[in-house]
């Protein structure tokens, strides 16, 4: 065979593969209606809460090597799965891992595990626009200040990094090695990418150029996890955001959502979102004595939504205080978040068996 006849044949094999290259690097698109329902239909009712480590003030003291509690964490998730729950939301660090990517994946993976002995999978969440820690840093964490809800949470990755996107490569990175990592992992229910992106707070200009790319790095990781984003008010409220409610109604695999408002409201929230014929999950709701356990928790069952509430133990954070707490107050005899003591005590028996009853842990009185 002569040379032009080989550069002939390796020209023609060439053309052959290009269709096929081209399809490989097609990113993933989204998950059609039927295999979102087809998915969640297989989890059973999605049933737990938001849990942030009860010896954690945010995020880096949660996963930075030298605050890493799974003593702590296993003894929470022990709690968790006594009241029957099956899932947990947390919040990722993009500066712990930055700092120590093989580390930060490596307590991951422990915390994963400690979930899985307890029955329990997480959702694990990107970015989230909200906190009150201003300049957070690496090392020792601000101490809590009595009296105030959630005084040193983290945005991740900042205002800065999300109103700049010449430093979005760095995030690119995190994203996707994260979700490479645990693309396959059982032990991950799904994926939040963002969290409440219409919030605009603390000069945020906007979240919605980081999240459409945030959504393509993940669809070009391809996860075996559906990705979402939750919407944080009804769409007919004043305060949101119609361009990025757009967007996450048009690009989510399953629908997601906050409601911390009475029985009606929440009532009012589900019926609106069911036109979009996909499984629909509140992963964040409860906040006494607005919306309640008892009040709004059968209504997400009898709905088959799935029911994240805020909170587990009522540690550094201070979450069972209301949002509107001031340095030096005392605690409230109402409790806003959370469900346990540090002790381990429930902060109502009564409330405590009222799950168990809608979980099957507890068989009911009927």
């Amino acid at each position: 065979m002569n040379d032009n006849m080989k550069r002939v044949i390796s020209i023609f094999a060439f053309a052959m593969l290009l269709p096929l290259m081209a399809f490989a690097a097609k990113p993933a698109g989204r998950w059609s209606e039927q295999k979102a329902n087809e998915w969640y239909q297989r989890q059973g009712w999605i049933v737990g809460c938001d849990y942030v480590c009860a010896t954690a003030i945010n995020q880096i003291e949660m996963w930075q090597a030298e605050t890493f509690d799974p003593a702590t964490m296993d003894r929470e998730m022990a709690l968790a799965e006594g009241l029957g729950f099956n899932t947990v939301r947390v919040f990722l660090s993009d500066m712990v891992y930055d700092a120590d990517p093989e580390g930060f994946k490596q307590r991951l993976d422990r915390f994963l595990d400690i979930c899985d002995k307890h029955g329990i999978r997480a959702i694990l969440t990107f970015w989230t626009n909200g906190g009150k820690c201003e300049n957070p840093k690496l090392g020792k964490q601000p101490e809590s200040v009595q009296g105030v809800h959630n005084s040193q949470w983290c945005m991740s990755p900042g205002t800065e990094a999300v109103n700049d996107p010449s430093q979005w490569g760095r995030l690119e990175r995190y994203v996707k090695d994260i979700l490479k990592s645990f693309r396959n992992d059982d032990r991950v229910l799904l994926w939040c990418l963002y969290n409440e992106p219409e919030n605009f707070r603390r000069g945020v200009k906007t979240s919605l150029p980081l999240m459409r790319e945030t959504y393509r790095w993940a669809r070009e990781v391809n996860p075996s996890q559906p990705i979402t984003s939750p919407m944080w008010g009804a769409p007919s409220l004043s305060r949101t955001n119609l361009a990025v409610v757009s967007f996450l109604m048009e690009n989510s695999d399953v629908i997601s959502f906050h409601c911390y408002d009475d029985p009606k409201t929440m009532s009012r929230f589900i019926y609106r979102l069911k036109d979009y014929n996909r499984p629909l999950i509140c992963t964040e709701y409860m906040g006494r004595p607005k919306s309640t356990f008892k009040e709004v928790m059968p209504i997400l069952k009898k709905n088959n939504v799935g029911a994240i509430s805020w909170g587990l133990t009522a540690g550094k954070c201070n979450f069972h205080l209301q949002w509107s707490s001031k340095a030096g107050d005392p605690e409230p005899k109402v409790w806003f978040h959370d469900i346990y003591r540090l002790d381990g005590t429930p902060y109502s028996q009564e409330e405590v068996d009222f799950i168990r009853k809608m979980t099957g842990k507890m068989p009911s009185d009927d």
